[in-house]
Order: structure tokens, then sequence, then C-alpha cells
């Protein structure tokens, strides 16, 4: 709510915010793939999403040579009632703390099939991100992926010596 995003209600809602770009496609590349069921109309996220995730995957590919996998993108109130009644661990769809995955802002990145390496570099990767105010993670174990909001101030990452490092802008934070 700080970041001024609505939430999204229904599959009208969505629509209407693909077509006016205020959602974008995950950027599905040889770097990054998108679950097989995950819907093709909840393949969207914010535009500073899509940015951090492809920054991310481009980042990951060239240390581990392979893909990451992203589960989880956009969702509806609608979509979230349902997630909550075979889900134990999904968020509320109302009220005043809910899903950040209702404004397209937060994306889960699957950990199954992540190596011991992998799940290391990501958590050092995300932490400065996180520190500077530009996303919140949240380590999930039970449907193991990062859970991952992008905030607005987003600063893509900027690689220095070898793929693995970087260094991250203070943006604005705001949460």
């Amino acid at each position: 709510e700080a970041e001024g995003l609505e939430r999204i209600e229904d599959e009208e809602d969505l629509a209407d915010r693909i077509a006016r770009r205020l959602l974008v496609s995950v950027p599905a590349s040889a770097a990054l793939i998108v679950n097989g069921n995950l819907p093709e109309n909840h393949r969207y996220c914010r535009p500073w999403t899509a940015r951090f995730l492809a920054d991310l995957a481009r980042i990951h590919a060239a240390q581990f040579h392979r893909p990451l996998e992203v589960s989880s993108a956009v969702r509806t109130v609608e979509y979230q009632k349902r997630l909550m009644e075979t889900n134990g661990n999904a968020a509320a769809a109302e009220g005043a703390i809910v899903s950040p995955h209702l404004t397209g802002a937060t994306i889960d990145i699957a950990k199954k099939g992540l190596n011991p390496q992998e799940t290391g570099w990501m958590r050092s990767w995300l932490l400065p991100l996180e520190k500077a105010g530009n996303i919140d993670v949240e380590e999930e174990f039970q449907q193991a992926c990062f859970h991952i909001t992008v905030y607005k101030s987003y600063v893509p990452a900027k690689p220095v010596g070898n793929a693995g490092q970087q260094k991250t802008g203070k943006g604005k934070t705001g949460h």
C-alpha cells in the first residue's frame, strides 16, 4: 500500500491492467523459465519486477549455466481465495495484511532443483538488495521458494569483477 499499488480483484481487472501495460510479461528466456502449471494470464508482473527478474536470471545463468524458475507471479483476490482453500501457507486475500502477489510486484523463485551453492548464492545476492530497501525476501521452506517483493526503488544490479558480485544502488525506500 505504501507503494501506491492496489489489489487486483478478478480476471477482468487483471486483463485490464495487462492491456494498459501496468503489468508486463515475466521475462522468460533461456535463463528464466516459468512453471508450466502457472496459468498464461498469471505470468505477469510489474515492470520493475520484470527488470529485477531479468537481472537476477542473467547473473545467475552466467554463474551457474542453468535457468531459474518462476513458480508464481501475479494473483487476483479471486484466485487467492481459491488458493487459501488448498494451501495452508497462502496469505489472506482480504483485510489489512494480504498477499503482495495481489499487486503484481511479487514473484516466487522455485528452490526445487537449486543445488546448495545456488541457494547460498541466491541468499547472498538478494541480501544487499533487501538491506537497501529495494526488495523484501522471504525464504519459504514448505513451498520451497524465494518469495520476493520488488519495490519501485529497485536499482538494476551492476556486475563487478565476476558475474557473481554486484553493487547495489541506494534508492528511496518506502515500503
